[in-house]
């Protein structure tokens, strides 16, 4: 059954930005009850007082912030690599693909730094590698099909000391903050201690602040 809270609550999952800013307590929550009322007055088919919309977003973003509060409650260190000159590829899953994918890591000298990494989704293959071996993957997926292909990017790897792996709110939280500052996300890869987001060069250094941003936050608890 659908209440001011439950609306309050749909409104905002769809608006990330405000998500984020109430989390913060940066919003007016007068305001944002004013422009949120006439949507849950007809959602609701009832006239609602604003004070009863200014409440559930204030037990809304106590719910928000408790929450972001339980998942720093044990200090997390870590540190950043960055690897530039990254290339992407998106392309079509297909059992000729796969069965030859194998043949990338023998393509690419990972063990003198060079980046590879190959994720393998439900109907597609993203593949991220170091920019010098573009030629070479174009030739390599010729007979695929191929969605997208993007060069000039850059990955940004947390390395962490703690127990990322258990602590929930990690990878959405960095998401927002990237979202906050308008930088695009082309890959996030993750494994057991890092966190690796692929994202554009021009965007480079502002991805880094909000990564150092985050660790210092964390470490702070």
């Amino acid at each position: 059954m659908e209440s001011v809270s439950s609306m309050v609550k749909y409104l905002l999952e769809n608006k990330p930005f405000l998500l984020d800013a109430l989390s913060r307590g940066i919003l007016s929550l007068g305001n944002l009850a004013s422009e949120f009322k006439p949507d849950i007055e007809k959602s609701l088919g009832k006239e609602i007082k604003e004070t009863a919309i200014v409440m559930a977003l204030r037990r809304y973003g106590d719910d928000i912030r408790e929450h972001r509060d339980i998942a720093v409650s044990s200090p997390i260190t870590g540190e950043i690599l960055m690897k530039t000159n990254i290339c992407d590829f998106n392309v079509q899953k297909s059992t000729n693909l796969l069965s030859k994918l194998k043949n990338l890591y023998e393509m690419v000298n990972i063990e003198r730094g060079d980046f590879l990494n190959i994720i393998v989704g439900n109907n597609e293959v993203s593949i991220s590698v170091s920019e010098k071996y573009y030629n070479k993957i174009e030739n390599f997926l010729v007979n695929e099909k191929l969605f997208s292909q993007s060069r000039g990017l850059v990955s940004l790897t947390v390395i962490f000391d703690g127990d990322f792996l258990h602590t929930p709110g990690i990878v959405a939280q960095v998401m927002h903050s990237f979202a906050w500052e308008n930088i695009n996300i082309f890959e996030i890869v993750s494994t057991m201690t890092e966190l690796t987001f692929v994202i554009e060069n021009k965007n480079s250094i502002r991805g880094y602040e909000v990564l150092q941003k985050y660790l210092e936050h964390m470490q702070n608890g």
